[in-house]
This record gives C-alpha cells, structure tokens and sequence, in this order.
C-alpha cells in the first residue's frame, strides 16, 4: 500500500497571508500544497495564475500540486510550470489533444495529472493511464470550496485500483471535494493515496493544521 499523503488546498487558505498560510502548511507536516488554478470559463470561479505560484514559490519547498481548471489549457502549461508547479494537473475536456498536453508537461520535466470530475469517465483517460503520474478524482463539482463530499465517486477510485493492479501500472490517486474526517477512512479504502482537503485543515479543532493533516492521514 501507497503511503497516505496530504495536499491541503489553499483556496480554504487566509489570502491575505498566503506566504504565512503556505509555511505554516509545510511546518505542520503537509506532502505538497494543491493549488486550485480556475478561470471563470472552465468552471465558475476566478482564483489565481503563474504570478503568485512564483511568489509563493519562494516561501516553501515541498512540492506544488497545481490543478488546472482552465480551458483550452494547453498553451498555459508552460507558464504554469515555469511558476514553480512540480505536479501539473489538467482536465481532458479542457484540451483539443490529450496525448500532446501529457507530452508537453513530460517535457518540461513535471510530473502529469489528469483530473476526471463527477460526471467524466476513465474511459476519456484509459489509454494514457501508463503515462500519467497521477488521476485526480473529483468528489464535488470543481469551482468553489467547501462543498458535500460525493460518496459515488468512490466506485471510480476502486475502478482504477483495479486497474492499477490488473495491467501493474502505477500512478497516485488522488481524490478532492469535501474530504474530511469523516469520509477519509473511506477514500483510502477505495484506493486513494492522496487526500486534498482545505476547510478542514483549515477551519477544524481551531484551526489545528498539524492535528487535522495527522488525523486525515489517520494517524
């Protein structure tokens, strides 16, 4: 089994102090930070670009596992890893050609994701799973933060898992949307090996980052 790694999400994050909130995820024991990147168009929400990854680059060193909601994505690749993304995450739908758009991430030596939301099928993704780093599950329509975790995705999670197993292929799991203590037990248990979480790393036990990230690793 997969070590259980924490990618907090900072669109939960105080933005006004966002160096802070970063340093303080990393002291407290976080894997990576995931940066929700979105435009308005892809889904409905405006958040941050390459400018303030660079900046915010300077102010830790683990690794930046940043989600691209944007569309069409691919001429933003490389601007994204030029800010600092160590992970590159994109949608299929978001992209007029898969296979170039994991080429090019490849290229630049960033590790690929490739993100399926609730309604989206592996199938969209299966011919590329050995090429890919890592598949992030959505478990809420992506846009804002906060949402109810969506238990049906965790069918599409032990799909892959099987996969994994069945053709000995490997790339993370990752799932976002709503994780928190109550359904992390459950998200591992399906296959997941990378929980994003914000409010509650954020928000629970008076904003406890280190015990939050510790309890959803279920430590």
């Amino acid at each position: 089994m997969k070590k259980i790694q924490i990618s907090p999400s900072i669109l939960s994050a105080d933005f006004s102090q966002l160096g802070n909130e970063i340093k303080k995820l990393e002291e407290a024991g976080a894997d990576m930070i995931h940066v929700d990147v979105m435009d308005g168009h892809f889904v409905p929400n405006l958040t941050i670009g390459p400018p303030v990854i660079k900046a915010l680059r300077k102010r830790c060193s683990i690794k930046f596992d940043v989600h691209l909601m944007i569309s069409p994505v691919h001429k933003y690749i490389d601007a994204y890893a030029d800010a600092g993304a160590d992970i590159i995450t994109i949608h299929p739908e978001a992209t007029d050609n898969l296979e170039e758009s994991i080429l090019k991430i490849k290229s630049l030596n960033k590790k690929v994701g490739v993100s399926l939301n609730p309604e989206s099928q592996i199938d969209l993704i299966s011919n590329y799973l050995k090429e890919i780093d890592l598949v992030l599950i959505m478990s809420v329509n992506p846009g804002f933060g906060g949402q109810k975790f969506m238990p049906e995705v965790l069918d599409k999670v032990k799909k892959l898992k099987k996969i994994q197993s069945e053709k000995n292929i490997n790339f993370d799991i990752e799932i976002d949307g709503g994780i928190n203590f109550d359904n992390c037990q459950s998200a591992i248990d399906a296959g997941a090996n990378i929980l994003v979480s914000g409010t509650t790393i954020f928000k629970s036990n008076n904003g406890d980052i280190e015990k939050n990230i510790n309890l959803l690793k279920l430590k």
